[in-house]
């Protein structure tokens, strides 16, 4: 499909510089684009290369000023938060399928089972005893649905994703594949040296407007609740461990694992590969770098990176240094070489 400039810069209120009746039948990324995509340009890296630019139209914020000493070929669109504009206009003209609003026949649904409006259950779904399905859900195929599970309205929940007993999934929350949600936690106890397992009784409680990523793995609570509030989002292959609590609008990227009762801040970004261990305490608005093992609380608003973790400007400052360390090992021999001389020199009255 085509789309004019005219028409998307009324969408997002953007002013236009250039040809409002350029056509434009693709998205890109900035450095992919060419004569027929539309991109956009947030970071002043990428607004300096304007003139670099082979796109049809780029969004830009529309308080940069563009140098008219720079021949630009693209036709620029100026409005506030141009990445959050061009994902609105993506969405905008390319629509998401529609779901059927019917119940497949070879669903199995348990007893009590409270359905909403309009709602989607595909082949080979299982619901549990005394669920309750708010309006507009989504179950698509495969899914398992335990019992005692809420899931409320505008849900939508893809293939082969497992909810378990009590689970309380909120309003406009997206599950992907191959989730488990309300699994036992990993406890142990100690007896005659074999480990005995530890019954879980608690269960899961996600808020609304949380997206959960691919194969993620998110454990009941030992007692009471795995509480992942507002606004989370997890990347794919993350876990949470039991009774752990992530405040609202938290970010956890791919591998990223918390371990048991951790209590994790709102506004939190948790890195790629991260780890955070178990009973700690990450304040609001804390970054924790990639890689990161963190073995204690980390203060608000604090950015930390490394293992064990450390603020990350002196991270920084570590990591230049551990490729040296073999160079300065051998320094070090030397100077102690030296410094037993010296004092041997001393004791023989050299």
């Amino acid at each position: 499909m085509q789309f004019r400039i005219k028409k998307i810069a009324k969408i997002i209120e953007a002013q236009v510089i250039g040809d409002e009746n350029l056509l434009i039948d693709q998205f890109s990324s900035f450095e992919t684009a060419d004569m027929k995509t539309l991109t956009f340009a947030s970071d002043i890296k990428f607004l300096k290369k304007l003139n670099e630019c082979n796109a049809g139209a780029v969004i830009i914020p529309k308080d940069f000023v563009v140098s008219d000493d720079l021949k630009i070929r693209s036709v620029i669109l100026k409005t506030d938060n141009p990445k959050n504009k061009f994902f609105k206009i993506l969405k905008t003209l390319n629509p998401e399928k529609g779901y059927n609003k019917t119940i497949a026949p070879s669903a199995c649904i348990g007893k009590n089972v409270k359905l909403g409006q309009n709602v989607s259950i595909y082949n080979n779904v299982y619901l549990g005893n005394n669920v309750t399905i708010g309006n507009e859900v989504v179950l698509m195929p495969n899914v398992f649905i335990g019992d005692d599970v809420i899931i409320k309205d505008n849900t939508i929940i893809k293939p082969n994703t497992t909810i378990m007993d009590k689970s309380e999934i909120g309003s406009n929350v997206i599950i992907h594949s191959g989730t488990v949600i309300g699994s036992d936690g990993f406890g142990f106890t100690m007896t005659n040296k074999t480990h005995e397992k530890i019954i879980h009784t608690g269960y899961v409680c996600i808020g609304d407007n949380v997206e959960i990523g691919a194969v993620n793995t998110i454990d009941r609570g030992t007692f009471g609740k795995t509480w992942l509030k507002n606004g989370v989002k997890t990347d794919n292959l993350v876990h949470i461990a039991h009774n752990v609590v992530i405040g609202e609008n938290s970010l956890l990227t791919a591998k990223v694992a918390i371990a048991g009762s951790a209590k994790i801040g709102k506004n939190v970004i948790c890195a790629g590969r991260s780890g955070v261990s178990g009973h700690l305490t990450i304040g609001d608005n804390a970054i924790i770098g990639p890689c990161a093992g963190v073995v204690s609380d980390v203060s608000p608003d604090s950015i930390v990176s490394g293992m064990p973790q450390m603020p990350h400007k002196l991270w920084l400052k570590v990591s230049t240094i551990i490729p040296r360390l073999p160079e300065f090992r051998k320094k070090i021999f030397f100077l102690e070489k030296r410094m037993d001389k010296i004092e041997k020199n001393n004791k023989d009255g050299v």
